[in-house]
């Protein structure tokens, strides 16, 4: 099924048949990847009583509970209220769903005791108001990244220059397959999402964050159009769904 997406400048064609899934899905087992020092979500039958809500022990139908946290245990899609003393929600932040998007792979750098994704590697793909989103895909690319434990790993970062830059190219939604832009132990500083967020001068309310992607080693890097799809949450992160088109016309 082809259909057109429409932006202020251009019509690209996509075939909506031809999805390339870039999240990772919520399990309920310890194969689930998991951040920020917690163990793994747990989906689980209600019981009340006699009552088990799973059809294999006799109940008409299976009725789960779910127990995660939306930034240590999958793909999810965050707002500035994620930083900020105010509440603010992803559902309001997020409005339209489908941005042009660009998708690069870089090595992060070796800086002392850290790996660090620079600005210099970002000047190299992105210049600015070309995309609306922007992913990063760290090598290596292992599929271990599906189940990685990060907790305590002090794992790549975003440098604040390189998140500034990439605001500065007019990038509305940053896509990245860490469980942070930011250093993993940084003492609250939260420099990349500050900078990317141009928090607190200048606020983008507009602007999001989504983090623990998993982009499989057969999607190119190169333009796509990307459906950002965020479940229907009242809260500064929810667990959503990135999917990349590739336009049979240029881009």
């Amino acid at each position: 099924m082809k259909a057109k997406i429409t932006n202020d400048h251009n019509t690209y064609i996509v075939d909506l048949s031809k999805p390339l899934d870039i999240s990772l899905s919520l399990r309920g087992d310890d194969k689930n990847p998991v951040a920020w020092y917690l163990g793994h979500p747990r989906i689980f039958p209600v019981r009340d009583g006699d009552f088990v809500g799973k059809v294999s022990e006799g109940a008409s139908t299976n009725f789960n509970n779910v127990q995660f946290n939306p930034h240590a245990h999958g793909t999810h899609t965050e707002c500035v209220g994620h930083i900020t003393r105010e509440f603010y929600s992803i559902n309001d932040s997020l409005k339209t769903f489908f941005f042009t998007a660009r998708l690069i792979s870089l090595e992060p750098e070796k800086r002392g005791e850290d790996l660090v994704i620079t600005e210099e590697q970002i000047k190299r793909d992105l210049r600015k108001n070309e995309v609306e989103a922007f992913i990063i895909r760290t090598h290596p690319n292992y599929i271990d990244k599906r189940s990685k434990k990060y907790s305590h790993t002090n794992w790549p970062y975003l440098e604040e220059k390189a998140a500034k830059y990439i605001k500065d190219c007019g990038i509305k939604h940053l896509l990245i397959d860490l469980p942070s832009v930011d250093k993993e132990k940084d003492e609250g500083k939260l420099l990349a999402h500050k900078a990317f967020w141009d928090y607190p001068k200048n606020t983008r309310f507009d602007a999001t964050i989504t983090e623990l992607i998993y982009v499989p080693n057969k999607i190119e890097d190169g333009d796509y159009i990307l459906n950002l799809q965020a479940a229907s949450f009242e809260n500064d992160a929810a667990p959503s769904r990135p999917v990349l088109y590739k336009p049979e016309n240029d881009m």
